[in-house]
């Protein structure tokens, strides 16, 4: 194919996501507009929920549909995203609009009775990140529970999962750890690691399965996401929905090390890459580089790094350890690879890392803090796979995206 033959293919690409896109987030919003006109609206979000230049939606439902919003509710990191992690803020008047603002985390789960007097619907307007243990989408089902105790509708403006929406991976868990993986009344099993799935779907299978009463939920889909697409393909802005998930890329290996929450190995929080960067002050640089190296995980680079937290674990300490950089996002494997990681850690230092019962509870895996610095990953990989075609087979009901990248105009064009 000639040079030209490319030149008009790109231009035509770049002509499609432009369609593609050029209503997104506007279209959402003008049908929650037109859906809650003369209602009181109570918005769960913070700054996630804006479009795809990052203008906040809370401010295009009210200046240009003329929406009322008359309360706002805080997930973790408060309404500005600003908090660190375990942080929820309290309840206050917020100085930029003297809209209250209640906490639904930390103080409580949901809104109470009295706070959703004050409205007539509420709107979850967040952007998850395809991960179990991110607190976002079961602060969205304690609060779509609130709804339907209270008799409000619920509303999801539905946001691209931005590790994308069919690799699945991790232990669906078997026990109710509450904000990082709950469990629904009698369920055998709920959601994997890594789910694949978007808010407005996970609250589908919620609410379908396991809620009594169930809510009225309306899923304003994100147009022309795909499930094939990652957030790289999606044309919008990446907003930080926390403070350290801070790029497409931390997204993409957070699935895995985050485990490194539940050691005393910092997963570099405190550094302009945390979750890239993973060391302490007694690792040997380039040994754990190249120990990590030599296993040759699939999609996947371990570069020699030195850094020095400005808070968090190791704060002003100099830690040795590796960034992991993605080379292939198809086969990277990040839950596999992050208790590879963190095993590698423990055998290598044996008498300086610690583990915690945390990290079981985040991977959803039962003593898997005790059995990781003797078994073999893989072994304990290989016991939930069961279990995972069981969640996939379960998920497929609640899926409402369609395979592929994005087709505009008949050209699926990933």
């Amino acid at each position: 194919m000639t040079k030209s033959k490319y030149a008009v293919i790109a231009v035509f690409v770049i002509l499609c996501l432009n369609q593609a896109w050029s209503g997104g987030v506007a279209d959402q919003l003008a049908e929650v507009a037109a859906a809650t006109r003369g209602q009181r609206i109570g918005m769960i979000t913070n700054p996630s929920g804006c479009d795809e230049t990052g203008r906040l939606d809370a401010d295009a439902l009210m200046l240009e549909h003329g929406t009322s919003i008359t309360a706002f509710f805080a997930p973790e990191h408060g309404l500005r995203g600003a908090l660190p992690p375990g942080v929820g803020g309290g309840d206050y008047i917020d100085p930029e609009t003297s809209i209250p603002v209640y906490a639904v985390y930390g103080t409580r789960n949901a809104p109470t009775s009295e706070q959703l007097a004050m409205v007539d619907a509420l709107v979850c307007d967040l952007q998850d990140v395809g991960v179990r243990f991110y607190t976002f989408m079961w602060t969205m089902t304690y609060c779509m529970e609130a709804a339907a105790a209270n008799g409000k509708s619920f509303f999801i403006i539905d946001r691209p999962n931005p590790i994308g929406g069919i690799l699945v991976e991790g232990r669906p868990n078997t026990l109710n750890y509450g904000l990082i993986g709950r469990l629904g009344p009698g369920a055998a099993f709920c959601v994997a690691t890594r789910h694949g799935m978007t808010a407005g779907e996970i609250a589908t299978m919620w609410n379908t399965e396991w809620m009594i009463p169930q809510a009225n939920l309306h899923v304003i889909k994100a147009p022309g996401w795909r499930r094939g697409q990652w957030w790289t393909e999606t044309g919008r802005r990446f907003v930080p929905p926390s403070p350290n998930m801070r790029t497409p890329d931390t997204a993409s290996v957070y699935p895995g090390t985050c485990i490194f929450e539940g050691s005393n190995i910092s997963e570099g929080r405190g550094t302009t890459n945390p979750f890239e960067l993973i060391g302490a002050p007694f690792i040997n640089t380039q040994a754990y580089a190249d120990r990590l190296t030599s296993l040759a995980l699939p999609g996947v680079r371990f570069d020699p790094a030195t850094f020095t937290p400005a808070s968090s674990k190791w704060s002003g300490k100099t830690c040795g350890g590796a960034r992991v950089t993605v080379t292939n996002r198809d086969v990277f494997e990040p839950v596999r690879a992050g208790m590879i990681m963190l095993q590698t850690a423990y055998q290598m230092y044996p008498s300086q890392v610690t583990i915690t019962t945390y990290a079981s509870d985040l991977m959803g895996v039962p003593n898997l803090h005790n059995r990781i610095k003797t078994e073999p990953v893989d072994s304990i990989v290989a016991e939930w796979q069961q279990l995972l075609v069981d969640f996939k087979a379960f998920r497929s009901r609640c899926l409402l995206y369609p395979d592929g990248g994005a087709v505009v105009g008949g050209w699926e064009l990933f």
